[in-house]
């Protein structure tokens, strides 16, 4: 073989070699509290974390991974260690990251812009979810709760504008103060969320991150438009839903002909909230119905096995109803459902929140004379 012909395919055995490596992102690190221990490294995918590795940390600390990533499909890696997660990472193609602990114990990350905005937003809302945690435990008032929230709102949407094509805008979309409470929960966020969307998707056509915020972004302008119906429709008309029942026939609340309509959200996998039907409910139910008065109960535990047990065992006789989209339900936007329990009641022009058994029944003895 000539000289030239084997310099050639060395040359073209190198850029292989170069290529393959460049389509990972490597990690190193020294954690000064993880000596001799096993580090979990977890990818997110898109709502589920699937496990990649198990990395042990050597008598220093010390560690190192790579991840295989895609050109222009950046992925979130989350590094855990005894149950606790330690660093949250956005790695992309050929990223070199370091990981390290300064003398407070925070954890440093040095080589990734995306992961340092991460890290940020990550800060940002811990020590939003501590004070708010701290005003509610403190019997604060719901002005002062109120203030708190919106400070962190709006301390998101620059973030949003500041950094329009940071994947790290991703969850800040999704941040809940609970299960039942996104920060973005209002309808017209939908905007924001067609924002950062199409912000992302000129930059990360395939990353399917972007792919499902998209569809969580299509999903939300539709309740964006049907709110918008519903407000121009007049001051009588009120939030319609339509949902299966347990044998799957859906229901339309607006087909129901009462002088007093009660939405109520609850949860059928918590026990004091079962407690609630039968200690309040049912009572009321038995006093009122007569009287004009009819619940159409929304549940948003996602299981519907579970949900259909417990009507049926607590033989609940008004309509009960379940889309099985539990938490994500558009029902709870529609709403503006925050916490469970919670009761809607709508007579004529008039829709008002009440929790509580003197709450309604107070309501419902002024409604159902």
């Amino acid at each position: 073989m000539k000289k030239s012909a084997k310099i050639l395919i060395a040359a073209a055995a190198a850029l292989m070699l170069a290529s393959c490596g460049g389509d990972k992102a490597s990690v190193t690190g020294k954690l000064g509290d993880a000596v001799g221990k096993d580090l979990i490294v977890r990818l997110l995918d898109v709502n589920q974390y699937v496990t990649l590795d198990t990395v042990k940390t050597d008598d220093a600390g010390a560690f190192s991974f790579s991840v295989p990533v895609q050109k222009g499909q950046p992925e979130f890696i989350y590094i855990f260690g005894g149950g606790d997660k330690l660093a949250s990472l956005i790695l992309g193609r050929g990223d070199k990251v370091k990981i390290s602990t300064d003398g407070t114990g925070k954890t440093v990350i040095e080589g990734s812009e995306e992961s340092a905005l991460l890290a940020e937003v990550e800060d940002r809302f811990n020590s939003f979810a501590k004070e708010f945690a701290a005003l509610d435990a403190a019997g604060a008032t719901s002005a002062e709760l109120g203030k708190s929230f919106v400070s962190h709102y709006r301390e998101n949407v620059s973030f949003i504008m500041k950094h329009p094509f940071s994947m790290a805008n991703i969850p800040v979309l999704y941040e809940k103060i609970n299960d039942y409470s996104p920060v973005f929960s209002q309808a017209n966020d939908a905007l924001l969320f067609r924002r950062v969307c199409d912000s992302l998707m000129t930059v990360y056509p395939e990353s399917r991150y972007v792919k499902a915020l998209e569809k969580e972004t299509v999903r939300r302008e539709k309740i964006m438009e049907m709110n918008n119906k519903i407000l121009g429709a007049g001051s009588s008309d009120f939030p319609d839903l339509s949902m299966p029942d347990i044998s799957g026939n859906k229901v339309n609340l607006s087909s129901l002909d009462a002088k007093a309509l009660m939405v109520h959200f609850w949860n059928s996998s918590d026990a004091e909230q079962k407690m609630f039907n039968l200690d309040v409910l049912k009572p009321l139910y038995e006093r009122y119905h007569p009287r004009g008065l009819e619940i159409y109960s929304v549940d948003v535990n996602p299981d519907k096995t579970v949900w259909a047990t417990a009507v049926k065992g607590q033989g609940l006789p008004w309509i009960n109803v379940n889309d099985g989209q539990g938490a994500n339900s558009s029902a709870l936007l529609l709403y503006n459902v925050r916490e469970l329990p919670t009761s809607i009641l709508i007579a004529g022009e008039t829709l008002q929140s009440i929790s509580g058994e003197a709450g309604l029944r107070s309501a419902l003895d002024k409604l159902l004379k």
